[in-house]
């Protein structure tokens, strides 16, 4: 054992020897400084990484602000029409346009022509309600994939 520790030893010594010379703390000195530049850089790639992603999610949420901005101000365009003036003045206020005979049908008559809707929607939920949470899961899923709007279709 003590021919092993011999060896490490005079190796340590010849290395402590070298950092005697000028030359090779020159180099030790440069790499040193040479790590510093490399982390310096890296972080400053990292942080113009960061600014550039906040950059981007705000120029992204300026343009859906002015898409915004934009649907409203076509909405108002279309408020100030005359099409939608009249149509407002006939739902709101039974209002109709010059020489338009109205009609006024009692409730009574117009409800006595409708037709009733179908009542098959009540055993669709029963069974998906007493269906366990994985099928009810299953078949939300499959309803989603296959769009289809309702359960049953």
């Amino acid at each position: 054992m003590q021919i092993n520790t011999r060896k490490y030893q005079a190796r340590l010594r010849s290395y402590l020897e070298q950092l005697r010379d000028v030359r090779t703390i020159g180099v030790l000195f440069f790499l040193v400084v040479l790590l510093l530049i490399t982390w310096s850089g890296v972080k400053a790639i990292d942080t113009n990484y960061g600014l550039q992603k906040q950059i981007a999610a705000l120029q992204q949420q300026d343009n859906v602000q002015q898409m915004a901005n934009t649907n409203l101000k076509l909405q108002n365009d279309y408020y100030n029409t005359p099409q939608y003036l009249e149509l407002a003045a006939r739902q709101d206020f039974g209002l109709s346009a010059p020489g338009e005979t109205v009609l006024i049908v009692p409730h009574s008559v117009a409800m006595s022509h409708t037709v009733a809707l179908p009542q098959d929607i009540a055993p669709a939920v029963k069974r998906a309600a007493t269906a366990p949470k994985y099928q009810q899961n299953f078949r939300a899923w499959m309803d989603f994939l296959l769009h289809r709007q309702n359960a049953g279709d």
